[in-house]
């Protein structure tokens, strides 16, 4: 896998004798490196959270983060909602989460709101989650960088 080698006639050599040839064959590695690379850029993408938002920046320390796979209640710029990455109308937000809430043993959830959003859409949403029994409600935001 490592040498080849090569004819000494073509090297200057007696005719008939071989030696090897010291060169490193790369090819394998250069094919290795190109599907990994393809494999992190299909799955890069996927272990986003599914709605793009622009959230505010804030100054505030991360919340540890649990054992369980978060709930996550996603508000876009439109004012569309999304439970994880699934839409869902205003007016069956209280239906589903009451019967999520039912289902679960805690009360938190995570709250995610674009930027630009109404602040009265955000907080009918806020209050249909707190209806739903869910009265731990993390507001989502992005690390401010230092100095910014």
């Amino acid at each position: 896998m490592g040498a080849s080698v090569r004819s000494a006639a073509r090297s200057g050599g007696r005719r008939g004798r071989t030696r090897p040839l010291s060169e490193i064959n790369v090819t394998p590695f250069v094919d290795v490196m190109l599907v990994l690379l393809i494999i992190f850029m299909v799955a890069a993408p996927l272990l986003t959270v599914g709605v793009p938002l622009d959230l505010p920046e804030t100054d505030a320390q991360a919340l540890p983060q649990p054992d369980q796979e978060p709930l996550t209640v996603n508000i876009d710029g439109q004012g569309q909602i999304f439970i994880q990455d699934q839409p869902v109308a205003m007016d069956a937000l209280l239906a589903r989460m009451s019967a999520i809430q039912a289902a679960r043993e805690d009360d938190q959830i995570y709250l995610r709101a674009d930027r630009t959003l109404d602040y009265g859409r955000f907080m009918q949403v806020m209050g249909a989650l707190n209806a739903a029994g869910f009265g731990n409600i993390a507001l989502v935001a992005d690390q401010r960088e230092p100095g910014g």
